[in-house]
């Protein structure tokens, strides 16, 4: 009788242990791609539109509208002419309400533009520790706004641990076009990056056929270069993804850091 209890005691703890881990892969399956956000109003400001650039930001499943928490950025700003100007005093918090209904924590900004040029907003976010995937993520994020006409600074380094550097003028871009960039990670270029791609189905709209169709993945060359063409118009999301080679803490234990160079690029129809 003894033996018996204990094998059917092994038994339970079998079935139990098969269980979780059917649970983690279901779990996992079911994760997509998450990006840190940088919209603004407008990615080309003429000399008769207003000068106010309001700024979103957010931590976000850009394709399926569902949100994520994030904290006060590490760092935001903006580079032009050659310059770096800090945001970060001028960020407001905000609750985003997602697609589910769910309110979560993001910001709001506004900028007044003042000189001609590209102006690249950057922003660097506090840790995030995602426990489906035991690792930390650390999305070093950047759009560049074109305004009155100087096409000057679009491919400048911000020398951020991670980024990409187009090599495609990242505005003015029609439907159907194609973006090319280089992933780099402390300045040296790193071939064989993925690169994960996602649209902003800001609407809601758009119902994909299958979970692969939500991110769509590529990897760079060995020059660290990627290359998509973007059906359609709205904004789109790249983000090459890295491990850092420095590791974080999370209850006493190391975890590995998932570092991400993101760009948004918007598209336009041709009229």
């Amino acid at each position: 009788m003894l033996l018996k209890s204990i094998e059917i005691k092994e038994m339970f703890q079998t079935i139990k242990r098969l269980f979780f881990i059917i649970l983690l892969f279901t779990l996992s399956s079911a994760v997509q791609a998450h990006f840190q956000m940088i919209i603004p109003s407008d990615d080309m400001v003429t000399q008769q539109e207003s000068r106010h650039l309001n700024i979103e930001i957010k931590f976000w499943h850009p394709y399926e509208g569902l949100g994520m928490h994030m904290d006060l950025p590490a760092q935001f700003g903006v580079l032009n002419n050659g310059k770096k100007t800090n945001l970060i005093k001028q960020l407001t918090p905000s609750k985003l309400t997602d697609r589910n209904k769910n309110k979560f924590s993001g910001y709001l900004s506004t900028y007044s533009i003042k000189r001609p040029g590209d102006h690249v907003f950057y922003l660097q976010p506090k840790p995030y520790w995602e426990p489906s995937e035991e690792s930390f993520i650390v999305h070093y994020t950047k759009v560049i706004v074109n305004t009155f006409g100087m096409e000057l600074g679009w491919d400048e380094e911000l020398g951020l641990k991670t980024e990409i550097i187009p090599l495609t003028r990242p505005y003015g871009l029609y439907a159907g076009n194609i973006f090319q960039g280089i992933v780099k990670v402390n300045g040296k270029i790193v071939p064989f990056s993925e690169v994960e791609v996602e649209y902003y189905n800001q609407d809601g709209k758009l119902k994909p056929q299958a979970d692969p169709m939500i991110t769509q993945v590529i990897r760079a060359d060995v020059n660290g270069v990627f290359t998509y063409a973007m059906p359609k118009s709205g904004w789109w999301l790249f983000a090459a993804l890295n491990e850092d080679s420095e590791k974080m803490k999370h209850n006493d234990k190391e975890y590995p850091v998932e570092i991400g160079a993101v760009l948004l690029v918007k598209t336009h129809d041709m009229h």
